[in-house]
């Protein structure tokens, strides 16, 4: 599943192409994905300028003028293509090829520029986990959005907050920051890769970083910096292609590369100094990469 850095990495891919064009024709070429698409889709879209395109959590919104706004989700399999003129050859370097079978290509915008460039953009999604559901302005009111917690990014999520969201709470560190309620589209790569970052155990109690005192109050800002900056290091190299995943031009994201514990088990611990090596545990039916030498 596509976490919030690959989202944001689609979206950067898209905004170009999409923000300030003409929607000059929609097609849904199936009733539906994971969920019927909602009713007159097509038609409600088609001839509407995208004012925004935007991202809360693991979903992509799109802001349509005097429009619904489309809520996009990925689901497993899901990506999209960008084909102008009349190259239909989707550029980029990647090693997993991508699905381009007719079949698969659910849903075709046809855009036009201001300046008068016509493309296509593609939802392509074979196994079709992936939806697209409209909400009315504002589009948190809806039960998707709606409920879901602090974004990962910027300076929102500091020490202080994150005490205070985990304050209470026995689950497994790990577990809570699974959480969509209380921190929205972290997902278990890089839960695990964060708290490497920050030496804290994924097996440990949530509320211990909460508790009053020095050493909590540090551990809770360590934890808080090590999201933000794992997070914005993923952004920056283009997210993690893993299994089915591909940017809108064709290309695989390389934070693989730099993942410290996850999908590591048995290596040495990267951390200079420690001489642990990783070990993979299974926390609600998902693998928990850590090194129990240096996360405690």
């Amino acid at each position: 599943m596509p976490e919030l850095p690959e989202v944001e990495t689609v979206r950067r891919g898209l905004q170009p192409v999409l923000e300030g064009a003409r929607l000059a024709r929609v097609e849904a070429r199936r009733p539906d994905l994971r969920f019927p698409f909602p009713e007159k889709f097509s038609q409600r879209l088609t001839g509407k300028t995208i004012t925004a395109l935007g991202r809360r959590a693991k979903y992509l919104t799109m802001h349509v003028q005097n429009g619904p706004v489309l809520i996009c989700h990925l689901g497993m399999s899901g990506s999209f293509r960008i084909e102008t003129g009349d190259d239909s050859e989707t550029p980029g370097v990647f090693h997993h090829e991508r699905s381009k079978s007719e079949t698969h290509d659910h849903v075709v915008f046809h855009v036009e520029s201001a300046a008068g460039t016509r493309s296509r953009v593609i939802f392509n999604d074979p196994r079709r986990f992936g939806f697209m559901l409209f909400a009315e302005e504002p589009p948190e009111t809806h039960p998707m959005l709606a409920g879901l917690g602090v974004e990962p990014t910027g300076n929102t999520l500091d020490g202080e907050l994150l005490a205070s969201l985990l304050t209470g709470r026995r689950s497994p560190l790990k577990a809570a920051l699974l959480d969509q309620r209380l921190i929205a589209g972290l997902g278990n790569i890089y839960v695990s890769e964060a708290l490497w970052r920050a030496g804290l155990s994924p097996l440990r109690e949530a509320g211990t970083i909460a508790k009053p005192g020095k050493k909590a109050k540090e551990q809770s800002e360590r934890l808080a910096q090590s999201i933000r900056s794992v997070i914005s290091d993923a952004i920056a190299a283009g997210g993690s292609s893993l299994r089915d995943y591909v940017h809108t031009d064709g290309s695989l994201g390389y934070f693989q590369h730099s993942f410290a514990v996850y999908d590591r088990e048995g290596e040495p611990c990267p951390k200079p100094g420690c001489g642990g090596h990783i070990e993979r545990v299974v926390q609600s039916g998902r693998s928990t990469f850590y090194c129990r030498t240096c996360q405690r």
